[in-house]
């Protein structure tokens, strides 16, 4: 047993080698990014295949940044940052006890929201996509979460689990194949991280042997930017080792034959710590599945990892600082001028030192020329020209433009053509978006299919109600039926607030909003104050959402034989609604198999709705 846990850790970690080395050239791409944006524009790769640092040729050489993709990379994530799609859960069926559960489902996935910050974690793999181009979420449960429901043999606590999130950089997996466009394509797929010996010990229980591990690095470090001598310090990411560390390597495979259940092997640092079926029934039709979710900047055709914008903008951007620092030097040549002098007529040493400052008394030799300046010619258009057209394939590239402060809008255009330049100006954000749309909708099934599956012990659940109240409510697995999510529909997920404001209010004028009888109802009046983002101005709650939920009520209890008696402050016509799609669903077709008279009982409490309806009526 022992030689064949042997044989599976170096089975392990010689997979996890090979695959690193055929992902090499897409890490130093990444970094090629990371650097690029961080401002340490003058790297390139080796011919060993490692990031070398380009040297001056000259030591009046002029290397400045000027950084453009950091400014295109801040407006793409300010835009992609606004979209928070709104979830919506589908009911399995049309019955009555699906509708429930799918409003639990959706209510169970909004108090998980806010607890794990959904929002917070996608503007992180959103800065993590942009740079890389690819960015992962994993979607565990992790047993040592939720809340204490009992003591084990040793005094330790037990508790009810709960769904853990995080954020996954694209250096930490390993696909079986780089050709693979997506996670379903993977038959396998590695995650490896390095600890600390203390965070492996803590996590699973046993002492690895520590040892120095490569990881990456921020650090400051003088690259040599700047111009005639000067030397400037910018950030780069930069490779280092990381003492008594190990890493841990989680191999994932799918079902198939020889692993009906699919495989999860870990191994920290030499030791086997898990070898077992896949853990998580998060794949299609409650199938054992990967606990990954892919985002994308910019799909590529025919590979796995996505492409950044950054990676297409890094050739500009070498232009660009060649054009403005050969710029630069002509107009120091310029100012400086290039002194012409006849060899041995003046001391030279002082000359290069102090050059013909205001003042200076130049002394040379009787009989030969005096020193003079070289006629200069003027600043080439050309270089200009190139500049601007530079700038232009910024934005051409980039697909994003701030129209506001590069001052081409006229004066005189109109509103609805400036709406067009700036949805014409998003347009190239779409496929983001769209990604960014389907890791949320996966999000939320997964986080749904772990409850279903592990949510065996009923738990506490709070979210904020439409009308700002706090609503608390238990749920369990049982409570779980419906997985089927749907992104809300929205015209366009990159309108501002005062956009959104502005369709609201034209929306109103028009009585789109109101009822046939043209009135507004206290419904839509709070769903409206909640679209304008004042939804906790309006604390009164809406009666008919009140009289739907006592009625509900009413269905459970009569369900179980328990008489309701007709109170006069009821909504009798609603009542009587929801009393009869209750008895045409499936649970009231069950429970009138266990009990005959609970169809009797039903039609005599909708007979005494029905008579009080006539009274009031008739006063």
């Amino acid at each position: 047993m022992i030689k064949e846990n042997e044989k599976l850790v170096k089975e392990i970690i010689d997979d996890f080698k090979q695959r690193a080395e055929s992902r090499r050239s897409f890490d130093l791409i990444w970094k090629i990014n990371m650097n690029f944006l961080m401002g340490n524009q003058f790297c390139n790769v080796g011919y060993g295949g490692e990031l070398e640092e380009q040297e001056k040729q000259f030591f009046w050489q002029e290397r400045e940044v000027f950084n453009h993709i950091a400014p295109i990379y801040d407006m793409r994530f300010a835009k992609l940052s606004k979209i928070k799609p709104d979830i919506n859960i589908i009911p399995a069926t049309n019955e009555e006890r699906d509708k429930q559960t799918a409003k639990v489902s959706k209510k169970i996935y909004q108090s998980v929201k806010n607890k794990l910050e959904i929002d917070a974690k996608i503007n992180q793999a959103i800065k993590w996509s942009e740079v890389c181009g690819t960015v992962f979420y994993k979607i565990t449960w992790n047993t040592q979460l939720g809340q204490i429901v009992g003591i084990n043999e040793i005094g330790e606590n037990i508790y009810s689990g709960d769904v853990e999130l995080s954020v996954v950089s694209p250096f930490e997996i390993y696909p079986d194949s780089v050709t693979n466009e997506s996670l379903d394509d993977c038959q396998s797929i590695i995650h490896a991280k390095a600890y600390s010996v203390e965070q492996i010990k803590s996590m699973y229980g046993i002492d690895v042997a520590g040892e120095k591990v490569n990881t990456y690095s921020l650090d400051n470090v003088s690259v040599g930017i700047g111009g005639l001598g000067f030397n400037g310090t910018v950030p780069k990411i930069i490779e280092c080792t990381k003492d008594n560390s190990a890493i841990v390597i989680e191999r994932y495979i799918k079902p198939n034959f020889d692993f009906p259940n699919g495989r999860l092997t870990i191994v920290a640092g030499d030791q086997l710590v898990y070898d077992d079926d896949l853990p998580y029934l998060i794949g299609k039709d409650k199938s054992r599945d990967f606990p990954f979710i892919k985002q994308t900047s910019i799909e590529e055709p025919g590979c796995f990892w996505g492409t950044s914008v950054i990676e297409r903008l890094i050739p500009i951007q070498r232009a660009y600082n060649a054009v403005k620092n050969r710029k630069h030097e002509f107009i120091n040549r310029l100012s400086l001028g290039v002194l012409s002098v006849e060899d041995g007529s003046v001391d030279l040493d002082n000359l290069e030192d102090e050059g013909l400052c205001p003042g200076k008394v130049l002394v040379y030799r009787q009989g030969s020329s005096e020193p003079k300046y070289l006629q200069s010619e003027s600043l080439p258009s050309g270089l200009k020209d190139e500049e601007e057209s530079l700038l232009n394939e910024f934005s051409k590239i980039s697909g994003v433009n701030d129209l506001l402060s590069t001052g081409s809008i006229s004066s005189n255009i109109s509103g609805t053509a400036l709406e067009l330049l700036i949805s014409q100006d998003e347009t190239r954000l779409n496929a983001s978006v769209e990604s960014i749309k389907i890791a949320s909708r996966e999000i939320a099934r997964k986080i749904l299919k772990l409850y279903k599956q592990f949510a065996i012990f009923p738990r506490l659940a709070k979210i904020i109600g439409e009308n700002g109240q706090i609503e608390m409510f238990y749920f369990s697995s049982s409570d779980v039926s419906s997985d089927d999510v749907e992104i809300e529909n929205q015209t366009d997920s990159l309108q501002t607030i005062s956009q959104r404001r502005e369709m609201i209010f034209s929306l109103l004028e028009n009585g789109i909003l109101h009822n046939e009888k043209g009135e507004l109802t206290n419904r839509m009046k709070s769903k409206i104050l909640e679209m304008l983002g004042m939804g906790i101005w309006e604390n009164a709650q809406d009666i008919s959402e009140l009289h739907i939920k006592k009625a509900d009520n009413e269905n459970l209890k009569l369900l179980d034989g328990i008489n309701c008696a007709v109170c006069e402050i009821d909504d009798h016509e609603l009542h009587v609604n929801e009393h009869i799609a209750f008895m045409l669903g499936e649970d009231f077709e069950k429970g009138k198999s266990k009990n005959r008279k609970l169809e009797s009982i039903f039609l005599q409490h909708i007979r005494s709705h029905k008579q009080l309806m006539e009274v009031n009526k008739n006063e």
